[in-house]
């Protein structure tokens, strides 16, 4: 573990969390228990778990044995009763690494996706996780045990920033496998064709899938604010160039803002949620503004 990586979970925000739902807009396969639609009725035949037996649940799923030996209202949870599946899916390219305040990319979708994980588990939901970059790839299947948390806190911690950014082979990819539909929550900076990710994305939408887009980016990458002459370099090219930032800021964030507008264009069109951050804005702040933004237009 790095100790200069800032910590995943704070308790008191964690305590912000338990008031606090993230409910799917579309249908999403699954028992409907309250928090999403589902298109399916009934159980499958297949165990999952017990939870706590909640005033309103079916008692002929009620777990007698346990009720006689424990004196506690315990249900059969099947796989079908999940809630939702959602996979939380990291950009590790090496343009992540970059952070011009202490923070890094990569730290603050860290952060993010150990809170998501944290309030889909505490609902009920399944959360799997997948991190990628070009060449390489990580996956931890859902599941929705609160003892899930664990492993996918153990992969966050150990994620690193580097290789290139293939943004769309990576997404097509899991899309094809991905079966059953869910929720798709994206943590990138992005920095890959526009019209690549588009098609990543709408693949997704194609299978039915919800997708939440986070479009996580560093302040100094949108304002450029630099003033003295220095020498930047393309953390994932390598390549190389020497300017005096006041002769290009103008034209900079003219680009910036159009490849932005660019990205919730088309996001609004896939029927995707686009959410922009930048790492300045501390992410338990971010996450409640979004998920309070969220419920209000539900």
């Amino acid at each position: 573990m790095n100790a200069n990586r800032p910590r995943l979970l704070d308790p008191h925000f964690v305590s912000k969390l338990a008031r606090l739902d993230l409910t799917a807009r579309l249908v999403v396969e699954g028992f409907l228990t309250g928090l999403h639609r589902s298109p399916y009725h009934g159980f499958s035949v297949e165990f999952a778990e017990h939870r706590q037996y909640m005033p309103g649940d079916p008692l002929r799923h009620l777990d007698w044995k346990v009720l006689a030996k424990s004196d506690r209202k315990y249900v059969k949870q099947y796989e079908e009763e999940t809630n939702l599946r959602a996979m939380l899916l990291i950009d590790t390219s090496a343009s992540m690494g970059y952070g011009s305040h202490g923070v890094t990319k990569l730290d603050y979708a860290r952060q993010l996706a150990a809170s998501l994980a944290y309030l889909m588990l505490r609902q009920n939901d399944a959360v799997g996780m997948f991190a990628f970059a070009s060449g390489r790839a990580e996956q931890i299947p859902a599941r929705s045990t609160m003892g899930h948390m664990r492993p996918l806190l153990l992969l966050l911690e150990r994620l690193s920033a580097g290789g290139g950014t293939d943004f769309a082979s990576s997404l097509h990819s899991l899309a094809e496998r991905m079966t059953r539909r869910g929720l798709i929550v994206i943590l990138s900076d992005l920095l890959d064709d526009p019209d690549r990710i588009a098609q990543a994305i709408h693949h997704f939408r194609h299978r039915m899938h919800e997708v939440i887009v986070f479009h996580i980016l560093d302040p100094q990458e949108v304002a450029f604010d630099f003033e003295r002459e220095a020498v930047y370099v393309d953390l994932e090219t390598g390549e190389r160039m020497t300017t005096r930032p006041q002769e290009l800021r103008s034209d900079y964030r003219a680009s910036v803002e159009a490849w932005r507008a660019k990205i919730r264009q088309f996001c609004i069109e896939k029927r995707a949620e686009y959410a922009p951050v930048t790492t300045d804005q501390p992410y338990d702040r971010a996450l409640l503004e979004y998920l309070s933004k969220r419920a209000r237009l539900l």
